[in-house]
């Protein structure tokens, strides 16, 4: 993913314009605008409004506003400006959206499923499809809850598309009073909106996306669909990311800070900060208002991560599916993915950044299939990789039964709305025969049904991460008098996570092909580094077990 109502302690406060443009009568752009480092708040907003711009909403804690504007020049005067970075614009007309769940984790989708669904067995399974959970296997979370299944007092923050609060292994977790849309509907992209404010209502989620990683980390073991990693923890959904699968500036820095005020122990990040796939300080291939905007993207979600690390947040970050090194990227061709045509641009690795995932603080999370073995997708490299996790591979088991299967991916909660606008359920809530190796319903006794499909993605590896991230909270933090719940501060929970992994050596030969799997050479990936820390698998393969059982926190 492209990438996924505020708290009175948020200091994201709602104003009247700051002043009318100088221009001629336009159409209205939205912009985020990042004051530079030492400027107050009231000095950027003065700073704004000599540029032509209204302040919206501003988020003083980390020095980012959401401004409208109907100058055209507004980004280079915003630029020009002493007491601004520069300036992100939120709205574009007439370019394309992007796909709703991008093409690596819809793969199977494209056609028809090839194979059927096949139960993995494993130790203990409480929920009637967690025979279809083999990642609980692989990291021993089925092992874990006898021990330790999570702790209401845990809240894990999902920083994605929405949260489907209806499904009834994500209802009994979910957290109303926590929960906030930061991302109203932008037409242009995500259609017409569904309420008159645009602010779609908590517990929904018109994507999928953020409701897949929900179930993942804390879907209830209730006897009914799945149960996640942390059965027992409290799922807050942070809607930062667009219906259109579009993840802006304001929204995921006000979902940071909101987080972060809120106490919430852990947030899962599965997406990257659009409209750019790497974000330059000075890429002689942007123009200087793109090259302004980049830099306000980097100094927003700097400080906004920072801001929730000392507050106490662990954040967990998907490395993303461009099957690339991050220390070595290739030329990017994808950016801008709003806003104008993308156009090549050749990366600096020291200038130049994948955010969330390689900004300060987090735990960078790589894919696997159940074999073990990366999947083709998924990035890697000793720079930002800290652990691996399962995320599924479609393509897995070459030379074997289960390739091409969709029970090499990971399956987890869905909404039943977005399964029945790609035609996989039914007007009646039946899952047509079609789908039937890739889509699953389950009931409740008194007639709740959730619905359950299969996705792949390192947007699937950090949820188990978190998962386990929130299990070690619940095992080892102490009371927060405060806030109440328990805390334990974000290092220890790092520390926990990496030094329990599954240490697991580079394959051999260290030039990892995918030639098999039908791939071609721009998937070759090497591996290096020791068993101990290599680009592959990082620390490891997280073991939620040892995570809850290793003493020494």
């Amino acid at each position: 993913m492209g990438s996924v109502a505020t708290a009175t302690a948020l200091a994201l406060v709602a104003i009247a314009p700051t002043g009318p443009s100088n221009a001629a009568p336009a159409s209205t752009t939205d912009y985020t605008v990042v004051a530079e480092d030492g400027v107050s708040a009231d000095a950027a907003v003065a700073a704004i409004a000599a540029a032509g711009g209204t302040v919206v909403e501003r988020n003083d804690s980390v020095g980012v506003f959401r401004v409208s504007s109907t100058r055209t020049d507004f980004a280079t005067r915003a630029t020009a400006s002493d007491a601004l970075i520069g300036a992100a614009q939120r709205r574009a007309i007439g370019y394309a959206p992007k796909l709703e769940i991008d093409a690596v984790e819809q793969e199977n989708r494209a056609t028809a499923a090839t194979g059927t669904a096949r139960g993995r067995g494993g130790s203990t399974k409480l929920d009637p499809l967690d025979d279809k959970l083999w990642g609980l296997d692989m990291i021993r979370a089925d092992e874990s809850r006898r021990k330790q299944a999570g702790n209401k007092g845990v809240t894990v923050g999902i920083l994605d598309t929405g949260l489907d609060a209806s499904n009834p292994d994500l209802a009994p977790n979910f957290s109303t009073s926590l929960s906030r849309n930061f991302a109203p509907d932008l037409v242009d992209v995500d259609g017409p909106c569904e309420v008159a404010s645009c602010l779609d209502p908590v517990g929904t989620d018109d994507n999928g996306h953020g409701t897949h990683v929900a179930g993942t980390i804390g879907a209830a073991a209730n006897g009914v669909g799945v149960s996640g990693i942390a059965p027992k923890v409290t799922l807050v959904e942070l809607k930062g990311g667009q219906d259109s699968g579009y993840f802006f500036l304001e929204p995921v820095v006000n979902a940071l800070t909101h987080a972060a005020d809120s106490g919430l122990d852990v947030v899962n990040m599965s997406f990257y900060v659009d409209p750019w796939l790497y974000n330059c300080l000075n890429n002689p291939a942007d123009s200087p208002e793109s090259q302004a905007e980049q830099r306000a993207i980097i100094k927003a979600m700097t400080r906004a991560l920072t801001y929730a690390h000392f507050k106490g947040v662990t954040l967990v970050g998907a490395l993303g599916n461009n099957h690339e090194d991050l220390g070595d990227p290739r030329t990017d061709i994808s950016s801008p993915d709003y806003g104008a045509p993308a156009y090549p641009r050749e990366i600096d690795n020291n200038t130049c950044w994948d955010l969330p995932v390689e900004g300060p603080f987090v735990i960078g999370v790589s894919a696997l299939g159940p074999s073990g073995k990366k999947s083709d997708f998924s990035n890697y490299g000793t720079e930002q990789i800290s652990v691996a996790a399962p995320g599924g591979w479609f393509r897995d088991g070459f030379g074997t039964p289960s390739y091409r299967t969709d029970a090499n991916m990971i399956l987890s909660s869905y909404p039943k709305k977005v399964l029945q606008e790609e035609g996989s359920v039914d007007a009646d809530g039946n899952v047509v025969p079609e789908a039937a190796s890739l889509v699953f319903k389950d009931c409740t006794a008194a007639g709740a049904c959730g619905y359950y499909t299969y996705l792949q993605g390192t947007s699937m590896a950090a949820p188990h991460a978190s998962g386990v991230a929130a299990l070690i909270v619940s095992q080892f933090g102490k009371r927060d008098y405060r806030r109440g719940g328990l805390t334990l501060a974000p290092w220890k929970v790092e520390y926990q996570l990496n030094r329990t992994a599954a240490e697991h050596a580079c394959p051999e030969p260290r030039l990892q092909t995918y030639t098999n799997e039908g791939r071609n050479e721009e998937f070759n990936a090497y591996c290096a580094g020791s068993k101990n820390f290599n680009g592959f698998y990082g620390y490891g393969i997280i073991d939620a077990y040892a995570a809850v059982t290793t003493r020494g926190l």
